[in-house]
Protein backbone atom coordinates (compact mmCIF):
# COMPACT_ATOMS: atom_id res chain seq x y z
CA UNK A 1 0.00 0.00 0.00
CA UNK A 2 2.31 2.37 0.69
CA UNK A 3 4.34 1.28 -1.60
CA UNK A 4 1.12 2.37 -4.60
CA UNK A 5 0.92 5.35 -2.75
CA UNK A 6 4.67 6.25 -3.44
CA UNK A 7 3.88 5.52 -7.11
CA UNK A 8 0.81 7.71 -7.30
CA UNK A 9 2.14 10.95 -5.68
CA UNK A 10 4.76 10.76 -8.53
CA UNK A 11 2.07 10.43 -10.51
CA UNK A 12 0.56 13.62 -9.64
CA UNK A 13 3.92 15.40 -9.89
CA UNK A 14 4.89 14.27 -13.04
CA UNK A 15 1.34 15.27 -14.32
CA UNK A 16 1.58 18.53 -13.10
CA UNK A 17 5.42 19.25 -14.86
CA UNK A 18 3.60 17.43 -18.17
CA UNK A 19 1.06 20.67 -17.77
CA UNK A 20 3.87 22.66 -17.80
CA UNK A 21 6.20 21.47 -20.10
CA UNK A 22 3.30 21.64 -22.63
CA UNK A 23 2.27 25.31 -21.94
CA UNK A 24 4.59 27.03 -24.71
CA UNK A 25 2.14 25.55 -27.76
CA UNK A 26 -0.47 27.66 -25.85
CA UNK A 27 1.85 30.83 -25.67
CA UNK A 28 4.77 30.79 -27.63
CA UNK A 29 3.48 31.32 -31.38
CA UNK A 30 1.67 35.28 -30.25
CA UNK A 31 4.80 35.78 -29.17
CA UNK A 32 6.24 35.45 -32.06
CA UNK A 33 3.81 36.52 -34.60
CA UNK A 34 5.44 40.21 -35.27
CA UNK A 35 8.73 37.71 -36.13
CA UNK A 36 7.49 36.10 -38.46
CA UNK A 37 6.19 39.04 -40.36
CA UNK A 38 9.04 40.80 -40.50
CA UNK A 39 11.16 37.96 -41.44
CA UNK A 40 9.39 35.75 -43.49
CA UNK A 41 6.49 38.59 -45.06
CA UNK A 42 3.71 36.32 -43.42
CA UNK A 43 0.49 38.60 -43.55
CA UNK A 44 -2.18 39.03 -40.59
CA UNK A 45 -4.81 36.29 -42.21
CA UNK A 46 -2.02 33.85 -42.40
CA UNK A 47 -0.86 34.23 -39.16
CA UNK A 48 -4.69 34.40 -37.78
CA UNK A 49 -4.69 31.41 -39.74
CA UNK A 50 -2.05 29.80 -37.35
CA UNK A 51 -4.29 30.28 -34.22
CA UNK A 52 -7.48 28.82 -36.14
CA UNK A 53 -5.52 25.59 -37.06
CA UNK A 54 -4.35 25.11 -33.18
CA UNK A 55 -8.02 25.28 -31.82
CA UNK A 56 -9.62 23.37 -34.72
CA UNK A 57 -7.01 20.64 -34.40
CA UNK A 58 -7.38 20.46 -30.86
CA UNK A 59 -11.42 20.72 -31.14
CA UNK A 60 -11.04 17.86 -33.79
CA UNK A 61 -8.99 15.56 -31.15
CA UNK A 62 -11.30 16.44 -28.10
CA UNK A 63 -14.64 15.42 -30.82
CA UNK A 64 -12.90 11.96 -31.32
CA UNK A 65 -12.43 11.06 -28.03
CA UNK A 66 -15.59 11.98 -27.07
CA UNK A 67 -17.07 8.93 -28.85
CA UNK A 68 -14.16 6.96 -29.54
CA UNK A 69 -12.02 7.15 -26.45
CA UNK A 70 -12.71 3.24 -25.51
CA UNK A 71 -10.94 2.22 -29.05
CA UNK A 72 -7.42 3.87 -27.91
CA UNK A 73 -4.56 2.60 -24.99
CA UNK A 74 -5.09 5.35 -22.83
CA UNK A 75 -2.15 4.70 -20.96
CA UNK A 76 0.57 4.86 -23.85
CA UNK A 77 -1.24 7.57 -25.82
CA UNK A 78 -0.91 10.07 -22.14
CA UNK A 79 3.21 9.15 -22.40
CA UNK A 80 3.80 9.58 -26.14
CA UNK A 81 1.91 13.19 -25.79
CA UNK A 82 4.15 14.83 -24.36
CA UNK A 83 7.07 13.98 -27.44
CA UNK A 84 4.63 14.71 -30.31
CA UNK A 85 4.37 18.05 -28.86
CA UNK A 86 8.43 18.15 -28.94
CA UNK A 87 7.86 17.00 -32.69
CA UNK A 88 5.91 19.67 -33.48
CA UNK A 89 8.15 22.32 -32.15
CA UNK A 90 10.81 21.28 -33.75
CA UNK A 91 9.42 21.06 -36.88
CA UNK A 92 7.55 24.41 -36.53
CA UNK A 93 11.00 25.87 -36.04
CA UNK A 94 13.34 23.50 -38.35
CA UNK A 95 11.62 24.13 -41.79
CA UNK A 96 11.77 27.77 -41.77
CA UNK A 97 15.43 27.55 -40.73
CA UNK A 98 16.49 25.35 -43.19
CA UNK A 99 13.72 26.25 -45.90
CA UNK A 100 13.15 29.88 -45.03
CA UNK A 101 11.20 29.82 -48.90
CA UNK A 102 8.76 27.21 -47.16
CA UNK A 103 8.36 28.93 -43.64
CA UNK A 104 4.76 29.38 -43.46
CA UNK A 105 4.25 25.49 -44.25
CA UNK A 106 6.52 24.69 -41.74
CA UNK A 107 4.71 26.83 -39.09
CA UNK A 108 1.29 25.56 -39.72
CA UNK A 109 3.06 21.27 -40.42
CA UNK A 110 4.46 22.12 -36.62
CA UNK A 111 1.27 23.94 -35.43
CA UNK A 112 -0.55 20.51 -36.75
CA UNK A 113 1.58 18.22 -35.14
CA UNK A 114 1.65 19.93 -31.25
CA UNK A 115 -1.91 20.92 -31.73
CA UNK A 116 -2.45 17.25 -31.90
CA UNK A 117 -0.75 16.88 -28.20
CA UNK A 118 -2.24 19.61 -26.75
CA UNK A 119 -5.47 18.21 -27.32
CA UNK A 120 -4.36 14.64 -26.11
CA UNK A 121 -3.22 16.93 -23.28
CA UNK A 122 -6.53 18.82 -22.29
CA UNK A 123 -8.49 15.55 -23.02
CA UNK A 124 -6.24 12.71 -20.85
CA UNK A 125 -3.93 15.02 -17.61
CA UNK A 126 -7.51 15.98 -16.18
CA UNK A 127 -9.12 12.94 -15.66
CA UNK A 128 -5.71 11.26 -15.02
CA UNK A 129 -5.18 13.39 -11.40
CA UNK A 130 -9.12 12.66 -11.39
CA UNK A 131 -7.91 8.74 -11.18
CA UNK A 132 -5.58 8.85 -8.19
CA UNK A 133 -6.67 8.20 -5.01
CA UNK A 134 -6.96 11.18 -2.92
CA UNK A 135 -8.73 13.37 0.13
CA UNK A 136 -8.80 16.89 -1.70
CA UNK A 137 -9.70 15.88 -5.14
CA UNK A 138 -10.60 19.46 -5.75
CA UNK A 139 -7.29 20.87 -4.96
CA UNK A 140 -5.56 18.57 -7.01
CA UNK A 141 -7.62 19.92 -9.97
CA UNK A 142 -7.00 23.37 -9.01
CA UNK A 143 -3.30 22.96 -8.71
CA UNK A 144 -3.24 21.17 -12.24
CA UNK A 145 -4.74 24.29 -13.72
CA UNK A 146 -2.76 26.87 -11.45
CA UNK A 147 0.32 25.96 -13.22
CA UNK A 148 -0.94 26.42 -16.35
CA UNK A 149 -0.81 29.63 -15.52
CA UNK A 150 2.62 29.78 -13.60
CA UNK A 151 4.29 27.67 -16.97
CA UNK A 152 2.47 30.72 -19.05
CA UNK A 153 4.31 33.51 -16.98
CA UNK A 154 7.49 31.64 -17.30
CA UNK A 155 7.31 31.30 -21.05
CA UNK A 156 6.17 34.57 -21.92
CA UNK A 157 9.12 36.11 -18.93
CA UNK A 158 11.72 33.92 -20.66
CA UNK A 159 10.77 34.45 -24.49
CA UNK A 160 10.42 38.15 -24.51
CA UNK A 161 13.82 38.65 -22.40
CA UNK A 162 14.78 36.18 -25.22
CA UNK A 163 13.82 38.39 -28.02
CA UNK A 164 14.98 41.58 -26.50
CA UNK A 165 18.32 40.62 -25.77
CA UNK A 166 19.12 38.01 -28.17
CA UNK A 167 17.58 39.11 -31.25
CA UNK A 168 14.75 37.93 -32.31
CA UNK A 169 16.32 36.32 -35.32
CA UNK A 170 17.09 33.69 -33.24
CA UNK A 171 13.59 32.55 -32.26
CA UNK A 172 14.38 28.93 -33.33
CA UNK A 173 16.82 28.07 -30.74
CA UNK A 174 14.22 29.36 -28.10
CA UNK A 175 12.09 27.17 -29.46
CA UNK A 176 14.34 24.23 -29.31
CA UNK A 177 14.58 25.24 -25.98
CA UNK A 178 10.40 24.44 -25.33
CA UNK A 179 10.60 21.19 -27.11
CA UNK A 180 13.14 20.17 -24.46
CA UNK A 181 10.63 20.18 -21.43
CA UNK A 182 8.39 17.80 -23.06
CA UNK A 183 10.85 15.09 -24.43
CA UNK A 184 11.42 15.23 -20.14
CA UNK A 185 7.95 14.87 -19.55
CA UNK A 186 7.51 12.11 -21.51
CA UNK A 187 10.77 10.28 -20.19
CA UNK A 188 9.04 10.90 -16.48
CA UNK A 189 5.49 9.71 -17.63
CA UNK A 190 7.19 6.28 -19.23
CA UNK A 191 8.86 5.74 -15.55
CA UNK A 192 5.76 6.49 -13.62
CA UNK A 193 2.50 4.12 -12.70
CA UNK A 194 -0.95 5.51 -14.46
CA UNK A 195 -4.43 4.76 -13.15
CA UNK A 196 -7.02 3.45 -14.69
CA UNK A 197 -9.82 5.25 -16.29
CA UNK A 198 -13.01 5.25 -16.51
CA UNK A 199 -12.92 4.87 -20.82
CA UNK A 200 -16.44 5.14 -21.67
CA UNK A 201 -17.67 1.22 -20.65
CA UNK A 202 -19.83 3.21 -17.98
CA UNK A 203 -20.61 6.00 -20.24
CA UNK A 204 -24.09 4.06 -21.52
CA UNK A 205 -25.73 4.15 -18.43
CA UNK A 206 -24.26 8.11 -17.86
CA UNK A 207 -25.52 9.24 -20.98
CA UNK A 208 -28.90 6.94 -20.79
CA UNK A 209 -29.79 8.98 -17.65
CA UNK A 210 -31.60 12.41 -19.08
CA UNK A 211 -30.01 13.81 -15.53
CA UNK A 212 -26.37 13.76 -16.43
CA UNK A 213 -26.89 14.11 -20.34
CA UNK A 214 -28.33 17.36 -19.86
CA UNK A 215 -26.28 18.04 -16.59
CA UNK A 216 -23.30 17.55 -18.75
CA UNK A 217 -24.65 19.71 -21.88
CA UNK A 218 -24.87 22.69 -18.97
CA UNK A 219 -21.54 21.80 -17.92
CA UNK A 220 -20.22 21.80 -21.44
CA UNK A 221 -21.88 25.14 -22.14
CA UNK A 222 -20.35 26.71 -18.92
CA UNK A 223 -16.81 26.04 -19.97
CA UNK A 224 -17.83 27.16 -23.34
CA UNK A 225 -18.73 31.01 -21.87
CA UNK A 226 -15.79 30.68 -19.24
CA UNK A 227 -13.29 30.06 -22.25
CA UNK A 228 -14.99 32.84 -24.33
CA UNK A 229 -13.86 34.98 -21.13
CA UNK A 230 -10.73 33.92 -20.58
CA UNK A 231 -8.90 33.31 -24.02
CA UNK A 232 -10.20 36.45 -25.60
CA UNK A 233 -7.91 38.27 -23.36
CA UNK A 234 -5.26 36.47 -22.55
CA UNK A 235 -4.97 36.24 -26.64
CA UNK A 236 -5.53 39.70 -27.61
CA UNK A 237 -3.98 41.95 -24.07
CA UNK A 238 -0.67 42.21 -25.84
CA UNK A 239 -1.96 43.60 -28.92
CA UNK A 240 -4.72 45.60 -27.27
CA UNK A 241 -1.88 47.37 -24.46
CA UNK A 242 -0.01 48.54 -27.70
CA UNK A 243 -2.67 49.51 -29.86
CA UNK A 244 -4.96 50.71 -27.70
CA UNK A 245 -3.64 51.95 -24.73
CA UNK A 246 0.03 52.82 -26.46
CA UNK A 247 2.48 50.90 -23.87
CA UNK A 248 5.51 49.42 -25.98
CA UNK A 249 5.29 45.45 -26.43
CA UNK A 250 7.89 44.63 -24.17
CA UNK A 251 6.19 46.30 -21.72
CA UNK A 252 2.23 45.49 -23.22
CA UNK A 253 3.71 41.50 -22.81
CA UNK A 254 5.18 41.47 -19.16
CA UNK A 255 2.75 43.98 -17.70
CA UNK A 256 -0.11 42.54 -20.04
CA UNK A 257 0.50 38.96 -20.52
CA UNK A 258 2.08 37.98 -17.57
CA UNK A 259 0.29 39.69 -15.17
CA UNK A 260 -3.01 38.19 -15.97
CA UNK A 261 -1.24 35.15 -16.16
CA UNK A 262 0.45 35.53 -12.62
CA UNK A 263 -2.84 36.69 -10.92
CA UNK A 264 -4.83 33.41 -12.67
CA UNK A 265 -2.23 31.26 -11.39
CA UNK A 266 -2.29 32.82 -7.78
CA UNK A 267 -6.11 32.63 -7.67
CA UNK A 268 -5.98 28.71 -8.79
CA UNK A 269 -3.83 28.12 -6.36
CA UNK A 270 -6.23 30.27 -3.82
CA UNK A 271 -8.39 28.05 -4.71
CA UNK A 272 -6.42 25.00 -4.00
CA UNK A 273 -5.57 26.08 -0.49
CA UNK A 274 -8.66 27.95 0.51
CA UNK A 275 -11.72 27.61 -1.83
CA UNK A 276 -15.09 25.99 -1.56
CA UNK A 277 -18.64 26.16 -2.92
CA UNK A 278 -17.59 26.28 -6.85
CA UNK A 279 -20.90 27.00 -7.96
CA UNK A 280 -20.91 30.71 -5.92
CA UNK A 281 -16.90 31.05 -7.24
CA UNK A 282 -17.97 30.10 -10.77
CA UNK A 283 -20.81 33.13 -10.14
CA UNK A 284 -18.70 35.73 -8.54
CA UNK A 285 -16.26 35.16 -11.17
CA UNK A 286 -18.81 35.44 -14.37
CA UNK A 287 -19.89 38.86 -12.51
CA UNK A 288 -16.30 40.06 -12.29
CA UNK A 289 -15.35 39.19 -15.68
CA UNK A 290 -18.39 40.95 -17.14
CA UNK A 291 -17.52 43.85 -14.85
CA UNK A 292 -13.53 44.30 -16.54
CA UNK A 293 -14.36 43.87 -20.23
CA UNK A 294 -16.84 46.73 -19.14
CA UNK A 295 -14.58 48.75 -17.73
CA UNK A 296 -11.92 48.35 -20.22
CA UNK A 297 -14.19 49.30 -23.18
CA UNK A 298 -15.77 52.19 -21.80
CA UNK A 299 -12.78 53.86 -19.25
CA UNK A 300 -11.02 56.65 -20.99
CA UNK A 301 -8.18 56.19 -18.34
CA UNK A 302 -5.42 54.07 -19.92
CA UNK A 303 -4.45 52.85 -16.33
CA UNK A 304 -7.66 51.72 -15.28
CA UNK A 305 -8.03 50.18 -19.01
CA UNK A 306 -4.67 48.04 -18.00
CA UNK A 307 -5.82 47.47 -14.49
CA UNK A 308 -9.26 45.95 -15.56
CA UNK A 309 -7.05 43.82 -18.30
CA UNK A 310 -4.75 41.99 -15.75
CA UNK A 311 -7.16 41.26 -12.98
CA UNK A 312 -9.30 39.46 -15.47
CA UNK A 313 -6.77 37.21 -14.94
CA UNK A 314 -8.16 36.48 -10.96
CA UNK A 315 -11.93 36.58 -12.09
CA UNK A 316 -11.32 34.06 -15.31
CA UNK A 317 -8.89 31.82 -13.42
CA UNK A 318 -11.90 29.22 -11.62
CA UNK A 319 -13.98 29.39 -14.99
CA UNK A 320 -12.56 26.53 -16.63
CA UNK A 321 -11.23 24.22 -13.69
CA UNK A 322 -13.81 25.46 -11.87
CA UNK A 323 -16.29 24.14 -14.43
CA UNK A 324 -14.73 20.66 -14.27
CA UNK A 325 -15.15 20.93 -10.83
CA UNK A 326 -18.73 21.06 -10.94
CA UNK A 327 -18.94 18.29 -13.32
CA UNK A 328 -17.13 16.06 -10.79
CA UNK A 329 -19.52 17.09 -8.09
CA UNK A 330 -22.42 16.77 -9.96
CA UNK A 331 -22.25 13.75 -12.38
CA UNK A 332 -20.23 11.05 -10.88
CA UNK A 333 -18.04 8.79 -12.32
CA UNK A 334 -17.76 10.66 -15.56
CA UNK A 335 -15.08 9.54 -18.29
CA UNK A 336 -12.75 10.15 -20.06
CA UNK A 337 -15.62 10.64 -22.70
CA UNK A 338 -16.69 13.35 -20.75
CA UNK A 339 -13.75 15.10 -20.15
CA UNK A 340 -13.19 15.25 -23.62
CA UNK A 341 -16.24 16.93 -24.39
CA UNK A 342 -15.45 19.53 -21.94
CA UNK A 343 -12.30 19.98 -23.50
CA UNK A 344 -14.21 20.34 -27.07
CA UNK A 345 -16.25 22.71 -25.31
CA UNK A 346 -13.56 24.60 -24.00
CA UNK A 347 -11.55 24.89 -26.96
CA UNK A 348 -14.24 26.12 -29.10
CA UNK A 349 -14.79 28.98 -26.86
CA UNK A 350 -10.97 29.39 -27.00
CA UNK A 351 -11.17 29.72 -30.84
CA UNK A 352 -14.59 31.33 -31.47
CA UNK A 353 -14.24 34.31 -29.20
CA UNK A 354 -10.96 35.68 -29.70
CA UNK A 355 -11.71 35.25 -33.81
CA UNK A 356 -14.91 37.24 -32.90
CA UNK A 357 -12.82 39.77 -31.30
CA UNK A 358 -10.50 40.18 -34.36
CA UNK A 359 -13.48 40.62 -36.65
CA UNK A 360 -15.02 43.45 -34.84
CA UNK A 361 -11.79 45.29 -34.43
CA UNK A 362 -10.97 45.30 -37.87
CA UNK A 363 -14.59 45.36 -39.49
CA UNK A 364 -15.42 48.45 -36.74
CA UNK A 365 -12.17 50.19 -37.44
CA UNK A 366 -13.26 50.98 -40.70
CA UNK A 367 -16.53 52.46 -40.29
CA UNK A 368 -17.04 56.30 -40.66
CA UNK A 369 -18.66 55.73 -37.66
CA UNK A 370 -15.46 54.50 -35.85
CA UNK A 371 -13.87 57.53 -37.70
CA UNK A 372 -16.05 60.06 -36.34
CA UNK A 373 -17.08 58.62 -32.76
CA UNK A 374 -13.33 58.44 -32.50
CA UNK A 375 -12.51 62.22 -33.55
CA UNK A 376 -15.38 63.32 -30.41
CA UNK A 377 -13.42 61.30 -28.06
CA UNK A 378 -9.92 61.98 -29.59
CA UNK A 379 -9.60 58.20 -29.96
CA UNK A 380 -8.03 56.61 -33.27
CA UNK A 381 -10.89 54.28 -35.26
CA UNK A 382 -8.53 51.07 -34.07
CA UNK A 383 -9.11 52.33 -30.96
CA UNK A 384 -12.82 52.31 -31.01
CA UNK A 385 -12.56 48.85 -32.66
CA UNK A 386 -10.82 47.50 -29.57
CA UNK A 387 -13.38 49.06 -26.70
CA UNK A 388 -16.55 48.19 -28.86
CA UNK A 389 -14.33 44.71 -29.13
CA UNK A 390 -14.30 44.19 -25.43
CA UNK A 391 -18.03 45.78 -24.73
CA UNK A 392 -19.24 43.14 -26.78
CA UNK A 393 -17.19 40.01 -25.36
CA UNK A 394 -18.55 41.23 -22.40
CA UNK A 395 -21.36 39.49 -23.31
CA UNK A 396 -19.86 35.88 -22.61
CA UNK A 397 -19.49 35.88 -19.27
CA UNK A 398 -23.35 37.77 -18.82
CA UNK A 399 -24.32 34.85 -20.57
CA UNK A 400 -22.71 32.81 -18.35
CA UNK A 401 -24.27 34.27 -14.94
CA UNK A 402 -27.89 33.64 -16.38
CA UNK A 403 -26.91 29.81 -17.25
CA UNK A 404 -25.29 29.14 -13.85
CA UNK A 405 -28.40 30.72 -12.29
CA UNK A 406 -30.31 28.19 -14.73
CA UNK A 407 -27.52 25.27 -13.48
CA UNK A 408 -28.28 26.08 -9.82
CA UNK A 409 -31.74 25.30 -10.00
CA UNK A 410 -31.61 22.23 -12.29
CA UNK A 411 -28.95 20.34 -9.90
CA UNK A 412 -30.78 21.52 -6.79
CA UNK A 413 -34.37 20.50 -8.43
CA UNK A 414 -32.96 16.91 -10.35
CA UNK A 415 -30.35 15.36 -7.26
CA UNK A 416 -32.84 12.98 -7.04
CA UNK A 417 -32.26 11.37 -10.18
CA UNK A 418 -28.62 11.24 -9.76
Amino acid sequence: MTMEKVNYKRTKLTCYFTNIAMTSVFCLPPLLFATFREMYGISYTLLGTLVLANFCTQLGIDLIFSFFSQYFNIHKTIRLMPFVTAVGLCVYALIPMLLPQYAYIGLLAGTFIFSIAAGLGEVLVSPTIAALPSDTPEKDMSILHSLYGYGFVGVVLISTLFLQFVGSEYWMYLTFFWAALPVIASILLVLTVLPDMNMGQRETKIVSSQYRTKGLLLCMACIFLGACAENTMSNWISVFMENALHIPKVWGDILGMSLFAILLALTRTGYAKYGKNISNVLMISMSGAAICYITAAFSPNAALSLIACVTLGICTSMLWPGTLILMEEKIPAASVAAYALMAAGGDLGASVAPQTFGIIVDNISLTEWAKTFGSALSLTPEQVGFKAGMLIVAVFPILGMLLLIYMKKFFKTSTGEI
